[in-house]
């Protein structure tokens, strides 16, 4: 994958948006000292080059009953029907997230339960008929660390610190 060379303002601006999503533009613009306009460019162009993926509330699954996280190694009986495995993992809400890895799995998906009879249920009733061979399950108790990479940390070596031309 190609990396995407950013600068020192979508950096700033990378910054102030992560730290706060409903941040309005204007504020944005008065803490990099640039025009609101220029904001709207730089954030659509972060959006077109897949940098930003768009904005979201996160919902707390255990605030609305979902106690319950697992993490499911799945061993499929055929992989070559992979793909129309994972067409049947978007059809069960519970599954949201599903990952191609290295090593033994040949998928790696995060489920949320209400508890663990209903992460039974899910992993009897919805998992086993896709066609596994096996599966390993992992239950979370608790995510003690959950955020999104830091923007100053991890892009000051990647990038040039010089503005393009669009500020």
């Amino acid at each position: 994958m190609a990396r995407q060379t950013i600068d020192a303002l979508d950096r700033k601006i990378l910054k102030l948006i992560q730290d706060d999503a409903r941040i309005p533009f204007l504020e944005v613009a008065r803490a990099c000292n640039v025009s609101g306009a220029a904001i709207h460019q730089r954030i659509q162009k972060l959006t077109q080059m897949g940098i930003l993926k768009g904005s979201e509330f996160i919902i707390d699954p255990e605030k609305i009953g979902y106690e319950t996280c697992a993490y499911v190694g799945l061993y499929l009986k055929d992989p070559e029907k992979f793909d129309d495995v994972v067409e049947k993992l978007r059809q069960i809400p519970e599954v949201t997230e599903c990952h191609y890895t290295t090593g033994g799995y040949d998928m790696f998906i995060k489920i949320y339960a209400r508890n663990n009879h209903h992460l039974l249920n899910i992993i009897h009733d919805k998992l086993q008929p896709l066609g596994l061979s096996r599966s390993e399950t992992i239950v979370s108790f608790n995510a003690v660390i959950d955020r999104q990479l830091p923007i100053d940390e991890v892009t000051s070596d990647v990038n040039n610190d010089e503005p393009s031309e669009e500020a």
